[in-house]
């Protein structure tokens, strides 16, 4: 399967990373990876990326906190959240736009996929 769609992954989980990596990939994805917020803010990532899947929980800035940066440049990325902490889903201010998914860690990967596919087809 070819596709056209870069997604970036921002994760401090080396596993996470490798696993999304290798998953995404084999769906015919481009897909970038980054250890933490920072790395995925000082790259190009930003403005390259059509879909990110970001950790909630990661060293110096969380996920969310990093999406909102993300919105504030007014850079609109359709993003899915992951994380290993249990509990509702995160809170937003209602100047920015809801994520397109939210998955518990260990996550479903055909659930995961879905969420993507239908978010990248109205956008691609």
């Amino acid at each position: 399967m070819s596709n056209s769609a870069i997604i970036s992954v921002v994760d401090d989980d080396e596993f996470i990373l490798v696993a999304l990596d290798s998953l995404l990939r084999s769906h015919g994805y481009t897909v970038h990876t980054y250890s933490d917020a920072f790395a995925f803010l000082d790259s190009c990532g930003p403005e390259q990326s059509d879909f990110l899947i970001s950790d909630i929980q990661m060293p110096g800035m969380c996920g969310v906190t990093m999406y909102e940066a993300l919105a504030a440049m007014n850079i609109h990325i359709p993003t899915v959240f992951i994380t290993g902490m249990p509990g509702p889903p995160p809170q937003f201010s209602a100047k920015v736009k809801k994520p397109e998914g939210y998955f518990a860690k260990p996550f479903n990967t055909i659930a995961l996929l879905t969420c993507i596919e239908k978010s990248l087809k109205f956008r691609l």
